[in-house]
């Protein structure tokens, strides 16, 4: 009798169960673990590329979480220093322990959590946060967040389990493992590309010379692992001192705050920090574990620099090719050129994967999320371009795209934004086809 009645009286399919990466998501994003408010999300931001800047910490209230130093009174000191997160985006770590809170302490930018599937192995194990060490434990990803749950979400500075906040489930720990390793890339470029723009090619023919730009050296196809040509096989994700923190006139040293020399890996540190993946780096700034250095090109020019030459990593550099790092402005700017056009493809490509997951999901909930989540990369891809003077027709493609996604995002029911996601995908395809051969 069922199978004779109207299609209208019909059951609505089952919905799809979530997956473990789509359950880490809502965890990443909403779980305070009975902490001061914070979640994973409010640092790692993924309207602002997963990572956090100055300029998306301007837009946020008051009381948002990020602030509890301000907020909540057993939290104010020791904890954060207000005027360094605003300013600059630094948050306390304190790598070393929490035996000597006003001493013992780092002051780092926030790391994005994109493409760490293929950025944090290494034949010595896994090298999370910006010193390789970010993890407690056994280094794990897993452990990261543990890490993160201690050091960032208390209520107070005692710290205690079960008191201060709640550690993470076994479950929850693998939910947010599977959820971070989904984010961005899954796999390596592999250079050189076909680029199209003159000074962005001329850029990748540097970044590939081991007698010029030498950069492929520690950031094979601009990822985050060693050459094996160089390092040997299975190398992975390696740590250097690169002499960061000798830089004269840090920025947040300019301000008289207290900022003590970051130590780098290990207890007590070594110096050395790991290597970042450079496909994500254009739209990711600022640079450097203290965020030092603002754009990209200032990045580049770092490795000119006194501070890199005469450090440890300078000094093994000219030892294995004869000599240091020596590029003209001209130069500096062809290499970020480059960098900045293989960011932009990576946002076409990642834009383009929401739009389909969009398009494909039966809930309306998920789907406005990916769509604001493709608009924002597809913004981000403008912004690199024109940052550079590049590719001024994709970028025009790209800018009908974000007006078209816009609109979709914006719609309640699928099949009204159906339409303007599908006309923003072959706008995002043209501008891909402005930045690449085939």
């Amino acid at each position: 009798m069922l199978a004779m009645l109207p299609a209208a009286c019909k059951q609505p399919p089952a919905p799809v169960p979530p997956t473990l990466a789509e359950i880490g998501e809502r965890i990443f994003l909403n779980e305070t673990f009975d902490g001061n408010g914070r979640t994973c999300g409010t640092c790692h931001r993924p309207e602002d590329n997963f990572g956090l800047t100055p300029a998306f910490i301007a837009t946020l209230p008051p009381d948002d979480p990020l602030f509890v130093a301000e907020t909540i009174p057993a939290l104010e000191r020791n904890f954060e220093n207000p005027r360094l997160m605003r300013e600059f985006a630094l948050i306390v770590e304190n790598q070393d322990g929490f035996e000597d809170l006003e001493n013992d302490f780092n002051l780092r930018g926030i790391p994005h959590t994109l493409a760490l599937r293929t950025s944090i192995d290494s034949r010595d194990g896994p090298r999370t946060g910006w010193s390789g060490d970010g993890s407690p434990g056994d280094g794990s990803l897993r452990s990261f967040a543990v890490g993160a749950v201690i050091q960032h979400f208390p209520l107070t500075t005692n710290r205690i389990p079960g008191v201060d906040f709640r550690l993470p489930t076994d479950d929850e720990l693998d939910a947010l493992e599977a959820f971070q390793l989904s984010l961005g890339r899954q796999q390596e470029l592999s250079l050189p590309l076909a680029l199209s723009g003159t000074v962005a090619r001329r850029g990748q023919e540097i970044f590939l010379d081991n007698g010029l730009g030498k950069c492929n050296a520690c950031h094979l196809n601009a990822g985050a692992n060693g050459n094996p040509a160089i390092f040997g096989a299975g190398a992975g994700n390696l740590n250097f001192d690169t002499g960061v923190e000798d830089l004269p006139d840090q920025p947040a040293r300019l301000t008289g705050e207290k900022v003590p020399d970051d130590d780098g890996f290990g207890v007590p540190g070594n110096g050395e920090f790991n290597t970042p993946t450079l496909v994500e780096a254009a739209d990711t700034g600022p640079f450097f574990h203290d965020n030092s250095v603002e754009t990209v090109e200032g990045a580049v020019a770092f490795y000119n620099g006194d501070a890199f030459t005469n450090s440890p990593a300078g000094q093994l550099l000219i030892g294995a090719t004869g000599s240091a790092i020596n590029l003209d402005a001209t130069q500096v700017v062809e290499v970020a050129a480059f960098l900045r056009v293989i960011n932009a493809l990576e946002n076409i490509r990642a834009s383009i994967e929401l739009i389909d997951s969009a398009t494909a999901t039966a809930s309306d909930e998920r789907r406005l999320t990916l769509l604001e989540r493709a608009w924002n990369e597809t913004g981000d891809a403008a912004q690199v371009l024109a940052g550079g003077g590049l590719h001024p027709d994709a970028v025009i493609s790209l800018e009908t795209a974000l007006a078209l996604l816009d609109a979709a995002r914006t719609q309640r029911k699928a099949h009204r934004g159906a339409r303007q996601a599908n006309a923003a995908r072959t706008a995002l395809e043209q501008a891909r086809a402005e930045l690449i051969e085939n």
